[in-house]
């Protein structure tokens, strides 16, 4: 048996439980150590769009771990920002940015960049659009 810092004997791997919250999973051990996201070239913005790829094959038989189908169910019901998904998932957005990527590589999501704020409409021409409705 083993003592925490207060010399209270504990048992062996008990640093792993925590009786509130559950098991304690480390983020490495989520995504296999890595750090980034894999050689795709995407970057995962926190607002960048994650959408499940209709064309996709079945996951049925991908060796997909529970973090990967936790993000692809968040992902059926509709597009989601890579900050949707992680607080979605309750994860690091490090560790969703890394379970994406593989996820982007095994050709199960999209992943797109919201419109430029220099390509969205004036806001003066907006305001005259409302008040010409205003007027109908």
């Amino acid at each position: 048996m083993t003592e925490d810092m207060t010399g209270t004997p504990r048992e062996p791997g008990s640093q792993w439980y925590d009786s509130e919250a559950g098991p304690l999973v480390r983020p490495y051990a989520m995504t296999g150590g890595r750090t980034k996201p894999g050689p795709t070239g995407v970057r995962f913005d926190l607002i960048a769009l994650v959408t499940l790829d209709p064309a996709a094959p079945g996951t049925d038989g991908m060796a997909l771990g529970p973090e990967h189908r936790a993000l692809l169910g968040l992902c059926r019901t509709e597009t989601q920002s890579v900050a949707e998904l992680s607080a979605g998932a309750d994860l690091p957005v490090g560790v969703v940015r890394v379970l994406l990527g593989d996820l982007l590589e095994l050709g199960c999501v999209t992943v797109s960049r919201p419109v430029p704020p220099a390509q969205l409409p004036d806001e003066r021409i907006l305001r005259e659009v409302i008040e010409g409705l205003r007027a109908l």
